[in-house]
């Protein structure tokens, strides 16, 4: 059992059951959807001059009489059917699946006796995490839920300001009505200063801190995830790399410092209540900070980026095929640069989280569809050099590298050069990121190996040469997909 300090969370081991799922799949979805227009619409809705607050005043009302917790009762979720969804996504190659438990907006999506605003009695009218778990429970997906209440305390600030110029000037948002302090919190500390930036992304408010830690207990006892994301570092630290430290905000807090109690209290609870119903801990906790010092208590995850190499620990990307909620003028990733994301990442002992889109009533769109579909298409002639697999001796070859700058996802440029690799057994698997023109890969990274035979997945075997280090094989002038293809390469 473990014990609520890094000396003891450091003997954590990552499950086998991660490190062969590879890709999974994310409803990061709530009442922040409702106008569909854009990311961190609870907070922004109080930022004068933002578009979301020009949206919100011209469609809804003046937020000092039409607020978010109004927003909130406009969430029905009339047509949600998660068995459908999952479908979808199981297909899809998802094998695991996450739903959002709680966003900053302090909306909790479950049946939750902490906080009276949740989907059960506000909204929808449903536990929205126990119909997903139960979803993929029927696919035998591991389940997870991520909170994002961590940094909720400081981040909703802006509820408590008012305009500064117009006809509203000086009057006080709904976020200072005192009915409703317990949902948008008695955060006044945080105001004091820069109320529209970011900053601090964790406050040291005590009370806060204990509220989190009770909604975290609630989460893992009422639904026992296999998996638990923080939005952040590990609670209340900060970390290195992030948007706060470089804004000056927060240094970064240190493995040894008393910030952390909350979250390591949580941490070894979440694994020790794992124990107990396992056998073993088969929990995954992912977090952001990036010091081993400190990630090593879990998995590091890494939003909306990649890591340049192999990796001698997994971790985590989570990533999402537009922006992170619903928004109706959005442009999303084509099915291509999703697979090559994933294949990039796979090579170098990583995992990837990918979010879909849900409108308000829980349906999602065409576009989204489609994309889910020709995802299928792919697992279904490629999925064997993805899951089950690990890491090569190199993770691939070629001149081309990813973009690894925080928050940066542009489509890589490929050429005929590259190539990334997995292992399974005695066969080695490579992904062909660019398909020669003259259709004859050459790969050079079996210096030492004696290839048996060379397949095609989803074709057959394959003629190949193989000598001085050099692999040389000939590709039939039909690929099985459109997408990434993959050569299974069988070793002595």
């Amino acid at each position: 059992m473990f014990k609520p300090t890094f000396e003891s969370l450091y003997k954590y081991e990552c499950p086998e059951w991660f490190k062969n799922a590879k890709f999974g799949i994310w409803s990061h979805w709530g009442p922040q959807s409702v106008p569909m227009c854009g990311d961190w619409y609870a907070r922004n809705m109080y930022i004068q001059g933002s578009p979301q607050y020009l949206y919100h005043v011209r469609h809804y009302g003046h937020p000092s009489k039409f607020g978010y917790k109004d927003i909130c009762k406009l969430w029905k979720a009339e047509n949600f059917n998660p068995d459908e969804l999952m479908e979808l996504y199981y297909k899809a190659g998802a094998r695991y699946f996450v739903a959002q438990a709680t966003h900053h907006d302090n909306f909790f999506n479950y049946d939750s006796k902490i906080n009276r605003f949740n989907s059960t009695k506000i909204g929808p009218g449903k536990d929205i995490c126990g119909l997903w778990k139960k979803a993929a429970k029927k696919y035998d997906l591991p389940f997870g839920m991520t909170e994002h209440l961590g940094a909720s305390f400081s981040w909703w600030k802006t509820n408590k300001g008012c305009d500064s110029y117009g006809p509203y000037k000086g009057v006080p948002y709904d976020g200072n009505d005192p009915e409703y302090i317990d949902f948008y919190h008695n955060n006044y500390e945080h105001t004091k200063d820069r109320i529209n930036e970011i900053g601090p992304w964790y406050t040291l408010n005590e009370k806060f801190q204990k509220y989190w830690s009770d909604t975290m207990k609630e989460i893992i006892d009422e639904y026992q995830p296999e998996l638990l994301y923080s939005d952040g570092a590990l609670p209340f630290g900060s970390h290195q790399d992030s948007w706060e430290q470089k804004d000056g905000y927060r240094e970064a807090t240190y493995p040894g410092s008393d910030t952390y109690h909350a979250g390591l209290d949580m941490l070894s609870y979440f694994y020790n209540k794992s124990i107990e119903k396992n056998g073993t801990n088969q929990a995954v906790y992912l977090q952001k900070d990036r010091r081993p010092e400190i990630y090593k208590v879990g998995i590091l995850d890494i939003e909306k980026s990649q890591l340049p190499g192999i990796q001698a620990r997994p971790w985590h990307t989570d990533t999402c095929i537009g922006n992170w909620f619903y928004d109706a003028k959005q442009t999303y990733k084509k099915c291509d640069q999703i697979v090559e994301m994933l294949i990039d990442i796979v090579s170098k002992n990583g995992c990837m989280l990918l979010n879909i889109l849900q409108r308000p009533d829980g349906t999602i769109d065409d576009e989204t569809r489609y994309l889910l579909q020709e995802l299928a298409k792919w697992y279904a002639v490629c999925s064997e050099g993805i899951y089950g697999t690990r890491t090569w001796k190199v993770f691939g070859e070629g001149n081309t590298l990813v973009n690894t700058n925080g928050f940066t996802e542009e489509k890589t440029k490929w050429n005929d050069s590259d190539y990334r690799f997995t292992q399974k057994g005695n066969y080695v698997y490579s992904f062909i990121m660019c398909p020669p023109e003259n259709g004859v890969c050459i790969i050079k990274s079996f210096d030492e190996e004696t290839i048996m035979s060379v397949q095609l997945l989803g074709g057959g075997k394959l003629e190949f040469t193989h000598s001085n280090g050099v692999l040389i094989v000939k590709l039939p002038n039909k690929l099985p997909t459109e997408y990434t293809n993959c050569l299974k390469i069988e070793l002595l």
